[in-house]
């Protein structure tokens, strides 16, 4: 009788085991910059592949047009993270009080670059005269190619007008329309405008001395998210480093992934990364030229004054999560 007993309660509780929900996996809230480029696809790849499953997080992504819309629900504390913000805008942001902490490289050098209507008179940025008076592209205010604007000017003393134009497609409507002049875009959009011939390349983003080798963007997090979910943040950045393995591995289902997410073929989906994306590009462990970014951020109107060292060391968490 008592065997009896003993196997009906280990058979109770073996249906209440059943029963109960398995432990939850613990949502990370993020907004995600410029869907479909390959650096912002991070978080979908590795999410399909299992790779953030496996460290016990779920992902919730909204995607944004640019670091301007990236940054807001992070510093309200809507969501945890905001992915591929612009470095300059980050330290601006913070510099202005705002509850955000950098926690990753994101970007350093860049892919992005500028075009125009192949029938347009404006040779290449470099030009400064046949570029003179032109409107030119970047996607919203404080954003990596906003930053990247802002140098072209510098550096090649051109008389241009800056104009928010959104998204890559957005931007591409604005330039065949003749609304406005020079466009921006990130592979893989535009490539396909480029092969027919309606759209021509005259510079990218990276071939300035003031972004070239610089982080352009970044990881952030809302600073309350790094103090209590500390531990739930490590795993997110612990499954983030696995994906870009995984992105840059022989497995050929990443690129097919790629593919579908971005909507373009398996071959266009390898060029993109291997011609324009080099894994070097998505280093997460340091922000690269931190001393001119900090320069920059003031002469471009990003931060009202120089941080201090003790600033920048609160301001720049990467060591907490990684």
């Amino acid at each position: 009788m008592k065997h009896i007993s003993g196997v009906a309660a280990l058979v109770a509780a073996a249906v209440v085991g059943l029963a109960a929900p398995a432990a939850a996996d613990d949502l990370v809230k993020m907004t995600v910059g410029q869907r479909g480029n390959w650096d912002t696809a991070v978080t979908h790849l590795g999410d399909k592949a299992g790779i953030f499953k496996k460290h016990g997080i779920a992902l919730e992504i909204v995607y944004t047009r640019g670091s301007g819309e990236t940054v807001q629900p992070v510093v309200s504390g809507n969501v945890d993270i905001g992915i591929a913000v612009g470095t300059l805008g980050a330290i601006g942001y913070y510099a202005k009080g705002a509850p955000i902490r950098i926690i990753a490289a994101e970007a350093t050098g860049a892919a992005d670059y500028w075009y125009v209507k192949n029938d347009s008179s404006v040779k290449m940025l470099t030009d400064a005269a046949s570029a003179k008076g032109k409107t030119i592209a970047y996607s919203t205010n404080g954003s990596s190619t906003h930053s990247m604007v802002l140098a072209f000017v510098k550096e090649y003393g051109l008389d241009v007008k800056p104009t928010a134009t959104g998204s890559p497609p957005a931007t591409l409507t604005t330039v065949m329309s003749g609304q406005v002049d020079i466009g921006w875009a990130a592979p893989p959009f535009g490539l396909k405008e480029i092969q027919e011939g309606k759209i021509r390349l005259v510079g990218r983003g990276g071939d300035t001395k003031i972004i070239g080798g610089q982080t352009i963007r970044t990881l952030i997090a809302n600073a309350d998210s790094l103090k209590n979910r500390r531990d739930v943040l490590k795993r997110f950045m612990t499954a983030y480093k696995e994906s870009i393995d995984y992105m840059y591995s022989s497995d050929p289902k990443v690129l097919a992934d790629y593919a579908e997410f971005a909507k373009i073929t398996p071959d266009m989906a390898r060029r993109v990364r291997d011609e324009f994306f080099p894994k070097s590009l998505m280093q997460l462990s340091e922000i690269k030229g931190l001393d001119d970014l900090l320069k920059d951020a003031v002469t471009l109107k990003y931060a009202p004054k120089a941080l201090t060292k003790e600033q920048v060391d609160d301001m720049i968490q990467i060591k907490a999560v990684q």
